[in-house]
């Protein structure tokens, strides 16, 4: 009896559901969002209603006259910006609106239905409930969609985890 005990905790160990079980243990430490949640840009001094995305990969927010500074800002190759300044406008739903000046940490390669499109990415801080997280932002012209932030996977990433039937109101 002991030897069956041993053998079914062993294989119950190494199968998927032992495996569950303990990914269930570290998502108990993760904070639960929904589909639109508020998140404040910190340095904006700006709430944004965000779409959280499970398929982006990368988190983006509304960003217009955008203007490069440094070096190598006449050029049109975009990676001879990266370590350069960026400075863009960006609003939020209400039309709140902040111009922001940072460094280009990256040049991301974008794919969606309209092709494939190069934009920068700045760092920045956006909070959720008083709690905060510094991650990549890439900078996009969201001026005719609905939400001028969308959350993407690098925000979510060992932190969070979505329901999608949570209602931002719910916080």
């Amino acid at each position: 009896m002991k030897k069956l005990l041993l053998t079914a905790l062993f294989l119950f160990s190494v199968t998927d559901a032992g495996l569950a079980l303990a990914k269930g243990a570290d998502c108990a430490n993760r904070s639960i969002v929904g589909q639109v949640e508020t998140i404040k840009v910190h340095e904006l001094d700006l709430d944004y209603k965000a779409r959280i995305d499970t398929g982006a990969k990368t988190t983006s927010i509304h960003a217009i006259d955008l203007k490069v500074t440094g070096e190598d800002s006449d050029s049109d190759n975009m990676r001879d910006h990266l370590g350069d300044m960026v400075e863009f406008t960006t609003f939020n739903e209400k039309g709140e609106k902040a111009t922001y000046k940072a460094k280009i940490i990256k040049v991301s390669k974008i794919r969606n239905a309209q092709g494939v499109e190069r934009r920068y990415a700045v760092k920045m801080d956006l909070g959720w409930n008083g709690e905060h997280k510094r991650v990549s932002v890439n900078l996009r012209d969201r001026g005719k969609l609905e939400y001028k932030l969308l959350i993407g996977r690098n925000w979510l990433s060992e932190d969070y985890l979505v329901d999608v039937d949570k209602k931002d109101e719910d916080d």
